[in-house]
């Protein structure tokens, strides 16, 4: 089985019928397709005349117009373009956490939506690319809109296992700075960071105005700290292992987990940016089609 049949759960997908990933914002078009570009072109939907200058195409001419002011003009059009979807995708090592109550770690549920939205885009004639980071950027797959690319991005995203350990903050930064063509961004990842300097990298994507989703994935017991028994909390990306007894800890660990979603929750809202909460013991095809259809309803109301 190749990763394109492994990341793609037919019956999810299933689910997903009739939905896309729209773009709130109007983005910059890639190829043409089902969006709205902010430039002009030379098809679809009349938008106004503009003056002929040397080297226009004589096809775009409006005759009826010359032949009234013996002056020429060409029709100008709005053209429905493609948007770009960047999918970012956090390979630090705190996501490959997986506690019992889940059946896959942070990763793999990331993988899977990834490559499930992916899909998806692609299917609409969307271009989609992807970047993997930790504590660098790793690996980039510039956007593309058919299948053979959908193919090599499953690929790429099974490729990079967990590891090593991010300042995401100034990781957001380098990405922003990569992203030169405006479109879709598509954060994945725990954003494990204070989040002072998360927000400040976040802030990056918008002073370059693109459209930002943040997809926050969370195994079940990092928000229920569900642990009973004495534990041995083994530290990720530096942190040292220690032996606690967590009912002591519980409250005071909850207080300080609830405050770092309302602070990250309240910051992306800040900065007009969607934020989704994913729990990986939340069915895939749920997650996926609330979220769709919310931004679906959203973008009907422009």
């Amino acid at each position: 089985m190749d990763s394109l049949q492994r990341l793609l759960d037919p019956e999810a997908l299933g689910k997903l019928k009739g939905l896309e990933l729209k773009a709130k914002l109007i983005v910059e078009g890639y190829v043409s397709g089902l969006h709205k570009s902010p430039y002009h072109g030379f098809s679809v939907e009349f938008a106004e005349h503009r003056e002929y200058v040397p080297g226009d195409d004589l096809r775009y001419v409006d005759w009826k117009v010359f032949g009234k002011s013996d002056r020429i003009y060409l029709k100008q059009y709005d053209e429905e373009t493609n948007f770009t979807c960047q999918l970012l995708v956090d390979t630090s090592e705190s996501m490959a956490y997986r506690s019992p109550q889940s059946k896959v770690s942070k990763l793999e549920y990331a993988q899977y939506v990834a490559a499930s939205l992916a899909y998806l885009i692609v299917h609409q004639q969307d271009a989609v690319g992807l970047a993997t980071f930790d504590k660098s950027v790793g690996h980039v797959l510039r956007p593309g809109s058919t299948p053979a690319h959908l193919r090599q991005l499953c690929e790429l995203l099974e490729r990079n296992p967990a590891g090593g350990e991010t300042a995401l903050g100034p990781i957001l930064h380098d990405l922003a700075e990569r992203l030169k063509r405006r479109g879709l961004v598509v954060i994945l990842s725990d954003l494990f960071d204070d989040p002072e300097s998360l927000l400040l990298g976040l802030k990056h994507f918008r002073h370059r105005r693109h459209d930002v989703v943040l997809l926050h994935i969370i195994d079940p017991a990092e928000q229920d700290f569900p642990f009973v028994d004495p534990t041995l909390f083994k530290g990720l990306e530096g942190l040292g292992d220690q032996l606690t007894e967590p009912r002591s800890l519980k409250a005071a660990y909850q207080r300080e987990f609830d405050g770092f979603l309302k602070a990250v929750r309240g910051g992306a809202r800040d900065l007009h940016m969607e934020y989704v909460l994913l729990r990986t013991d939340q069915p895939l095809e749920v997650a996926l089609h609330e979220f769709l259809a919310r931004r679906m309803h959203k973008a009907g109301r422009r």
